[in-house]
């Protein structure tokens, strides 16, 4: 049995079997080679596949830290894996913060223009400026074609400034649960009945660190990622510690 699982869909099946040609090109050619923009999801993947493979000299970038969107990059053994290397370019939109422009919007104009997803990294919108990360070699068409977003005029010029901008941002929850499990996990902060997270697992509903959920009763520890299909996803920064009654303490962020 190859690498990949013969079960794959065929759109997964074709991202692995892309990240195993980069890898080849690493290893073979001393050359790095990317892949991307992946999903977290995606990304995640990535990682099972690279470790399935045994290959550890990648790097997974972004543009920025704790990008969502990321570049799958696969170096040489000989060279230690450089941010600069990836080909991600970043422009800067301006526009009026009347217009009330959003990532959708943003999103729209370029996927209207012919590009594909997987050559638009993260989006990151605030009143009146937006940072776009793009594949490199398709910054040059964005800059020369994107006049208008949502119907308003925009600026679009090369690089960013810091701070950047906040992004999707997300809301911060303290839960206390039965047990760190992913049911309760699921039950506290969709507010579900446990019964109905279940359900969610057993439909495959639900991605635990980028790959299905096999059980309701997983196990779920700090830095887990949850995603869950029509709900959003949200990270688990502390499960813990135990309250005197027996209950899990659960601090996380939920995505808006």
């Amino acid at each position: 049995m190859s690498i990949s699982e013969n079960s794959l869909p065929p759109d997964e099946a074709l991202r692995e079997a892309r990240l195993l040609d980069a890898v080849r090109c690493a290893e073979e050619r001393f050359r790095p080679s990317f892949v991307g923009f992946l999903t977290q999801e995606q990304a995640d993947s990535a990682r099972a596949l690279m470790d399935r493979r045994g290959f550890r000299n990648y790097l997974l970038w972004g543009g920025y830290g704790d990008a969502e969107r990321v570049v799958f990059g696969a170096f040489p053994e000989s060279g230690e894996p450089k941010t600069e290397e990836f080909p991600i370019a970043a422009l800067t939109a301006s526009f009026r913060p009347c217009d009330s422009l959003t990532h959708r919007d943003f999103l729209g104009a370029l996927m209207s223009e012919g590009i594909a997803r997987e050559t638009v990294g993260d989006l990151l919108v605030e009143a009146g400026r937006a940072v776009l990360f793009l594949r490199a070699e398709i910054s040059d068409y964005v800059l020369s074609r994107v006049s208008k977003i949502g119907g308003a005029g925009v600026g679009l010029s090369p690089g960013y400034r810091e701070p950047l901008p906040a992004g999707l941002g997300f809301t911060e929850f303290h839960e206390v649960i039965a047990s760190a499990r992913l049911d309760c996990v699921l039950a506290a902060v969709l507010r579900i009945s446990r019964g109905k997270a279940a359900a969610l697992v057993a439909s495959r509903s639900v991605r635990l660190n980028g790959a299905p959920a096999q059980s309701a009763s997983a196990a779920v520890g700090d830095g887990d990622r949850v995603s869950v299909r029509g709900s959003g996803r949200f990270a688990l920064d502390r499960v813990g510690p135990v309250t005197k009654k027996g209950r899990w303490n659960l601090t996380g962020r939920k995505y808006n």
